[in-house]
């Protein structure tokens, strides 16, 4: 399994790095206490080739690996969870969708809008009542000639409002038939398409979530993606690279906690001397250190099995509970470490605590990841 970072990745690393500290971390505090969704920002990171790292040059992507992927989504989300999560999001989800299931004509006439930032984008699988059980979902697509007409509603939805384009998966078949379910490409301003409610959110806050309502919207048959029945196995297909972008996002934010830790408990003294030579400290920060090496190496192994095309569902449901649950961890000890000062929003620990929750249910929650791991060693 590769280790080591090539050049690239040390390169874009780099120019991640150096573009969060620009254009995003003088803003993190506004954007979080007025949940405004920079979309000037994503715009930017498009013309960096950052929303479309995965989409080959072909279709105007950057055609990087997973490897790099890995380090774009955790280096922004040192600085910020909300932008990490939203890149993440953009990228596996709505673009990775049409990438993996999309026909060519398709793939010609979305990937390169999505992949400059453009467009962006959205995915649709979760319901009011339909969280992990998916299967069960109540919006349909009922078809009419050549049209399909969609009712119904979809929440939780990553950039639901400002979106340019969504890909919904809906039902039309019976409720809970793996196949009775299908993918659709919808543009913004779709007759019948309308997003919702915007959700006040603990964390995450600069990443809009929102409705996705539709009430008797016409959707050409064009916007199908592969055939009818075939999108809830997309969808799932989809959801395993996305682990390895939300284990990535949960990564980066508990090693933004941790390194603001160390610098704090080395500057911060008591009984005169900096607290970092304390061994309740110290061992704190190892134990810290330690786990989010483990997440690092468990994303990585998942990310090498996808690269070589083999089958990942198991690791990659590791690395995102692993990770996941190690960010909510480090996090927590980071605003222990900081004492009365991380509880307090002039310090960036609290904000790291409330952003890491997301990461344990998004996308799988926690319980399911342990459902798919324990599936598949018991098969």
């Amino acid at each position: 399994m590769k280790v080591i970072e090539n050049d690239n990745q040390v390169m874009i690393k780099q120019m991640v790095r150096d573009f969060a500290e620009k254009e995003i971390r003088p803003n993190v505090m506004k954007w979080d206490e007025s949940q405004e969704f920079p979309v000037p920002v994503f715009k930017k990171l498009g013309e960096l080739g950052l929303m479309g790292v995965l989409v080959p040059t072909e279709y105007g992507g950057s055609g990087l690996s997973y490897f790099e992927y890995i380090t774009v989504i955790s280096e922004i989300s040192q600085v910020c969870g909300s932008i990490g999560l939203s890149v993440a999001a953009h990228n596996s989800l709505c673009t990775g969708h049409i990438l993996y299931h999309a026909s060519e004509e398709q793939k010609r006439k979305y990937l390169p809008k999505l992949a400059s930032g453009e467009w962006i984008g959205a995915w649709g699988l979760t319901e009011t009542g339909t969280g992990s059980d998916a299967g069960g979902m109540n919006t349909t697509a009922v078809k009419d000639g050549d049209y399909y007409v969609l009712n119904g509603s979809k929440n939780f939805i990553t950039h639901a409002i400002s979106g340019d384009v969504a890909v919904v998966i809906v039902r039309t078949g019976n409720k809970g038939d793996s196949h009775g379910m299908s993918a659709f490409i919808i543009e913004k301003g779709t007759p019948g398409f309308a997003s919702g409610k915007k959700e006040n959110k603990l964390g995450m806050r600069a990443s809009e979530t929102a409705e996705l309502i539709f009430s008797n919207c016409r959707v050409h048959k064009d916007q199908l993606i592969g055939k009818e029945g075939e999108g809830f196995i997309q969808a799932m297909k989809i959801l395993d690279g996305g682990r390895i972008s939300i284990g990535s996002l949960a990564l980066g934010i508990a090693q933004g906690a941790y390194k603001a830790a160390v610098k704090y408990s080395k500057e911060r003294q008591q009984f005169g001397k900096p607290i970092a030579q304390f061994q309740g400290i110290a061992f704190k920060l190892a134990d810290m250190a330690t786990k989010i090496k483990a997440s690092e190496l468990l994303l990585l192994n998942a990310a090498d099995l996808k690269e070589r095309g083999q089958k990942m569902t198991k690791e990659s449901a590791m690395a995102k509970y692993y990770a996941s649950e190690v960010a909510v961890a480090v996090s927590n000890e980071a605003v222990q470490i900081f004492g009365g000062y991380g509880y307090t929003k002039d310090f960036p620990v609290e904000k790291f605590y409330r952003d890491s929750k997301l990461c344990t249910i998004g996308e799988g929650t926690s319980e399911i990841q342990k459902l798919v791991i324990s599936r598949e060693i018991l098969k």
